[in-house]
């Protein structure tokens, strides 16, 4: 009698898959982590949420800066990290080094009736995520959500016929309380279109338009648009006559009374314009005029001479704060120009300046 053979166990478990990161993938994460400073790596790699415990520990992040990226690449090869995760702390270094970038701020509007609307952050990522993807299928679309109600988004774009360009990302911050957007637009303003109507699907509103305010700190134009700075016609309050007179005899006794009297209007007019807070920080305001050569005879403009246009642009590393300076060191007249101290009042730091229509006087601009 023929012996049974013993059954062998058939294993159906599929077989184990090495992880194999695209290279793309690979360079982008370690070029990511190369632009951290040393100082803030451990920081931003916790932030990021995506290494455990265990592996932050085993990092060495004082030796060589091109070693410390291969090791932190390693370890995402480990846990199998996605396009996603590379975005997610991608963010997280934009969001820590946001005055790196240029930002516009743009103001959506609805129709009346429809200010109540309720946020629901879930369905704006959906909506968002499919008007953009309606109108161009190669793009990568990443969302974090920060403290006050600030949405990141950021969006690497493709072509029809290539692959998302992930090192020059469109960022959008918006608050989901409030009508502004804050862009940062690095790759060219033809994709602007399509992201303005996926916004404008996506939260409920039916107009956009770009606002002439732009800076590379983004927490200035913030408090600009926000209302969150004071000035001083909103919180300064006369000083008493005892007050002023102290304030006059601490004044250098060498100055002759009349200066001191000059002195002490210069410095009431600067707090009344400015305020007596520090200013919204703003890099630049430009200005482009554009007049006609006019005949003092004949009271209107010269026959067949075009329009006169220059453009005029102050910068520094701190605007508003150089403005406020500008009479009290005798430098200019109190008070300054109103197109100079309206930047924040108007909350724009780009001016048009036209004749207007059918005027004969030079000196009638309009904005």
């Amino acid at each position: 009698m023929a012996k049974r053979r013993p059954r062998r166990s058939l294993d159906c478990s599929p077989p184990s898959k090495v992880f194999v990161m695209d290279a793309t993938l690979a360079e982008y994460i370690k070029r990511t982590v190369l632009r951290i400073p040393r100082s803030e790596t451990t920081k931003m790699l916790t932030m990021w949420k995506f290494l455990s415990e265990t592996q932050l520990q085993s990092l060495n992040i004082h030796q060589v800066k091109e070693k410390v990226a291969e090791e932190v690449l390693q370890l995402c090869k480990e846990n199998c990290a996605t396009m996603k995760h590379a975005a997610d702390l991608d963010i997280i270094y934009n969001y820590t080094y946001r005055d790196k970038k240029c930002w516009t701020v743009y103001q959506m509007t609805r129709e009346e009736g429809d200010e109540n609307d309720v946020f629901d952050f879930v369905k704006f990522r959906k909506e968002f995520k499919e008007s953009l993807r309606s109108a161009l299928k190669n793009v990568t679309i990443t969302f974090k959500e920060y403290e006050d109600n600030a949405i990141w988004i950021r969006i690497a774009w493709g072509t029809q016929f290539t692959k998302p360009n992930q090192y020059k990302p469109t960022y959008v911050v918006y608050h989901s309380q409030t009508p502004y957007v804050f862009m940062s637009i690095s790759r060219r303003k033809s994709y602007t279109p399509m992201l303005c109507q996926a916004l404008l699907v996506a939260s409920n509103y039916n107009d956009i338009h770009e606002m002439d305010l732009r800076s590379h700190c983004l927490d200035s134009i913030k408090d600009i648009v926000f209302n969150r700075y004071s000035q001083n016609f909103q919180t300064h309050h006369p000083q008493p006559l005892e007050e002023k007179s102290n304030t006059l005899e601490n004044v250098d006794p060498r100055i002759i009374q009349e200066d001191k009297h000059k002195k002490e209007k210069i410095q009431r007019i600067t707090q009344e314009t400015f305020g007596d807070g520090p200013q919204p920080k703003l890099e630049f305001a430009e200005y482009k005029l554009e007049t006609t050569f006019r005949s003092e005879q004949e009271k209107g403009t010269l026959n067949n001479i075009e329009p006169f246009r220059c453009m005029v642009k102050f910068s520094s590393p701190h605007l508003l704060e150089a403005l406020k300076s500008l009479a009290p060191a005798g430098l200019a007249d109190a008070p300054l120009s109103p197109l100079l101290t309206c930047i924040t009042q108007k909350a724009r730091n780009y001016f048009k300046i036209r004749e207007r229509k059918g005027s004969l006087s030079q000196s009638h601009l309009s904005q």
